[in-house]
C-alpha cells in the first residue's frame, strides 16, 4: 500500500489555506541472482586463407537489481487549485539496493528517474522537468519483459547502445535522449477523449552562442518528439516519433575562430507498437526504424560548401506474449534489430557488404505471492550475425560488465557472437 504522509502535505500546502492537496512515497526493491555470458568468435572478411581460432567466452554472476520493476525511491503530491486545476510534482530516485546506494555520481541518491513539476486541468497537463522520451514508452510498454533484466527488449539495448557512442548524453545519464530528456518542456492530452491519448515534448539543449562563431549556439542536446495513442477495452496501439541531436560542432581554430568545418548528426526513431488482451493471453508487438543521420560540410574555395551524408539504419521488431496462469504469469518475446550501413562496409571493400543483425529470445515466470510482492525467473540467448560490422551499437548483451572481445576493424579478427543469461529474484512494491 502506498502511504499518504500527513505531515509533509501540511508542510508542502502551508500557504494554500482550504486547498486539498496529498503527497505520496512510493517505491520498489527488486533483487536477483544473475547470470551473464558472453561469446566471441573468429572471423575472416579477406581473400587469406586464415586458421580459425577458439571462441573466447566471458561470464559474470551477480547480485543485480531491477530485474522485472526498476528498484525506486520517490515522492509525488497534487494540490488542488479549484475550477478544476491542479499543481504537481514527481519526485522520482533509482536505487541500487544489491549494494545500498543510489544511482548518482558516487552511489549517492539524485532524482534521475523523473524529476517534473506540472498544471493540469480540462485542456491537459504541462510538464517541467526531467522525463521519459514519448519513443521510449513504445519499447518499454509493448514488451512483455518492458526494458528491465535479461530479458529487455533488443530493440532497447540497440537505442542504448546507439546513444552512448553517438552521444549527447549528459552527466547524469549517456543514454538521455533515448530514455529521458532534461530540461523538458511537455503536454500531454487530458483523460476521456474516446480512447485517445499522447504527449508531444521539447528538451532544450541549453548551449551558449559565441558572438563571433557563426551558427552558434550548438543544437547538440536537443529533443523533439510525440506520441499518439488509443487504448479501449483490450487493445493499446500508440506511434511515436522523436529527434535527438547527438551532434552539432563548428569546428574551431586555436583563435577560437571557425574553420568552415560542420558536423550535424541526428538521431531519428520512427515506432509503432501494440498489444490486445484476449483474456487467456496477452499479445505485444512493436515495429522500429532509427536512422542515424550525419551531415559534415566544409567550405571548400572556388567550389563553395562541399557536403557528404550518412544515414545507417537500425530496423528491429518485437512480438511477445504473457500468459496468466493461476497465482503466476508466463512470459515470452522474441525481438530482433538488423543494421543497415549506409556506406558498406568500407573497411572490406572488396568484399561484399554484411549488415550486422541481433535477435533475442527471452522466456520467464513470475509468481505473486501478494499484490505488492512477487518471485520471478526469467532466460534469454542473443544472437548476432556479423557482428564485427558495427559492434559497438549492435553487440546487445543480457547484462553485467563482460562484454564482447572485438578485434580487426572489420577485416579479420574476433566479433560479438551470442550472449545468454538469467534472473531469478524477488521484488516488492509499496
Amino acid at each position: 500500500m502506498k502511504r499518504t504522509i500527513a505531515a509533509a502535505t501540511a508542510l508542502c500546502c502551508a500557504g494554500a489555506a482550504g486547498a486539498q492537496s496529498s503527497v505520496t512515497l512510493f517505491g520498489a526493491v527488486d533483487a536477483a541472482v544473475s547470470h551473464y555470458g558472453t561469446t566471441s568468435s573468429f572471423y575472416n572478411n579477406t581473400s587469406r586463407s586464415l586458421v580459425p581460432t577458439g571462441d573466447i567466452r566471458r561470464s559474470q554472476t551477480v547480485l543485480s537489481n531491477s530485474g522485472t520493476t526498476p528498484s525506486r525511491l520517490g515522492l509525488r503530491g497534487t494540490e488542488d487549485l479549484g475550477g478544476g486545476l491542479a499543481a504537481s510534482f514527481w519526485m522520482e530516485a533509482g536505487l541500487a539496493n544489491d549494494s545500498g546506494t543510489g544511482a548518482g555520481t558516487g552511489g549517492v541518491i539524485v532524482f534521475n528517474r523523473r524529476s517534473t513539476v506540472s498544471l493540469s486541468g480540462a485542456f491537459g497537463e504541462v510538464r517541467l522537468g526531467r522525463d521519459y522520451t514519448p519513443t521510449y514508452w513504445n519499447d518499454a510498454v509493448f514488451s512483455p519483459f518492458s526494458t528491465l533484466g535479461v530479458g529487455t527488449n533488443v530493440v532497447s539495448s540497440v537505442g542504448s547502445n546507439l546513444q552512448l557512442a553517438k552521444g549527447p548524453g549528459s552527466a547524469l545519464s549517456a543514454t538521455d535522449n533515448y530514455m529521458r530528456t532534461s530540461n523538458s518542456i511537455g503536454y500531454l492530452l487530458p483523460p476521456g477523449l474516446g480512447g485517445f491519448y499522447g504527449q508531444v515534448q521539447y528538451a532544450l539543449h541549453e548551449n551558449a552562442s559565441q558572438s563571433n562563431v557563426p551558427g552558434t549556439p550548438s543544437a547538440k542536446g536537443r529533443f523533439a518528439g510525440g506520441r499518439l495513442g488509443y487504448a479501449a477495452g483490450a487493445l493499446d496501439v500508440a506511434l511515436a516519433y522523436g529527434e535527438s541531436t547527438a551532434a552539432d560542432a563548428m569546428a574551431l581554430n586555436a583563435a577560437g575562430w571557425a574553420t568552415g568545418a560542420r558536423l550535424r548528426e541526428k538521431i531519428k526513431t520512427l515506432n509503432l507498437g501494440a498489444s490486445y488482451n484476449f483474456g487467456a493471453f496477452k499479445l505485444f508487438g512493436e515495429l522500429s526504424q532509427v536512422r542515424d543521420v550525419s551531415i559534415s560540410t566544409v567550405a571548400v574555395p572556388v567550389v563553395g560548401l562541399l557536403a557528404t551524408r550518412e544515414a545507417d539504419r537500425y530496423e528491429g521488431g518485437l512480438l511477445g506474449v504473457s500468459v496468466p496462469v493461476g497465482a503466476g504469469l508466463i512470459k515470452g518475446s522474441y525481438s530482433w534489430v538488423k543494421f543497415d550501413n549506409d556506406l558498406g562496409a568500407a573497411s572490406a571493400p572488396f568484399m561484399p557488404e554484411r549488415d550486422a543483425s541481433v535477435r533475442k529470445l527471452a522466456i520467464g515466470y513470475e509468481y505473486n505471492l501478494s499484490k505488492r510482492t512477487a518471485l520471478y525467473a526469467t532466460v534469454a540467448r542473443i544472437r548476432i550475425k556479423d557482428g564485427q560490422n558495427n559492434p559497438a551499437i549492435m553487440g546487445a548483451v543480457t547484462g553485467g560488465m563482460g562484454g564482447y572481445l572485438s578485434t580487426g576493424a572489420g577485416v579479420s579478427g574476433y566479433a560479438p557472437r551470442t550472449a545468454t543469461g538469467y534472473d531469478v529474484g524477488m521484488r516488492h512494491t509499496f
